[in-house]
C-alpha cells in the first residue's frame, strides 16, 4: 500500500535516510513524504502499529524485483523422473534401469519407480514387490527411500532420493 491508500490511524514513520521518525497519523506521515516529494510506502503491514518508510516507490519496487530474481537464480528446481518396471524383468534389464536411475539420482533428481502389472499380473502382486526392495537395494549407496511402495490400480509404485 502507498500514499493515500495506507488507511491506518497510527503508523510507525521512518524517514528516509533511515533514522525512526516515530508513531504519528497516517495523515501527517503522507504530509512529510510529499514535502520530500517522495511516497510513503507500508512496508511491514502485519507490525503493530504497521511500519511505513519515506522512499521513491519505483526505486523500492525495482529493487523488490531484483531480489526475487536473484533469489530464483539460486533455486534448483528438483524433477521427478521415472523409471518403469514390470515383474518379469530379467536382472541385466533391472541392471540397466538401475544405472538409468543411478544417473538420474545424481543429477540431484528424483526417482520414481513404477511397477506395471497387466492381466495375470495382476493376481501375483503381493510376490511382485521383492523387485522394487532389490532395486532399492541396489541403489542403497547413494539413494534413499523417499516414499515405500504402494500399490496404485495396476501399479506398484516408490520413490527414491539422493542421499545428502
Amino acid at each position: 500500500m502507498i500514499n493515500e491508500q495506507i488507511r491506518d490511524r497510527e503508523v510507525r514513520l521512518i524517514g528516509v535516510d533511515g533514522q525512526q521518525l516515530g508513531i504519528m497519523s497516517a495523515r501527517e506521515a503522507y504530509k512529510l513524504a510529499q514535502e520530500a516529494e517522495l511516497d510513503l510506502v507500508k512496508i511491514a503491514p502485519t507490525a503493530k502499529p504497521p511500519v511505513c518508510k519515506i522512499i521513491d516507490y519505483g526505486k523500492y519496487r525495482y529493487e523488490m524485483a531484483r531480489k526475487e530474481k536473484e533469489a530464483r537464480k539460486k533455486q534448483k528446481v528438483i524433477d521427478i523422473k521415472e523409471v518403469r518396471l514390470s515383474p518379469n524383468i530379467d536382472t541385466n534389464d533391472l541392471n540397466t534401469k538401475v544405472g538409468a536411475a543411478r544417473k538420474f539420482l545424481e543429477k540431484g533428481d528424483k526417482v520414481k519407480v513404477t511397477l506395471r502389472f497387466r492381466g495375470r499380473e495382476m493376481a501375483h502382486m503381493s510376490k511382485s514387490k521383492y523387485i522394487l526392495d532389490d532395486f532399492a537395494q541396489s541403489l542403497a549407496d547413494i539413494a534413499v527411500v523417499d516414499k515405500p511402495s504402494k500399490v496404485e490400480g495396476r501399479t506398484m509404485v516408490m520413490f527414491l532420493t539422493a542421499k545428502k
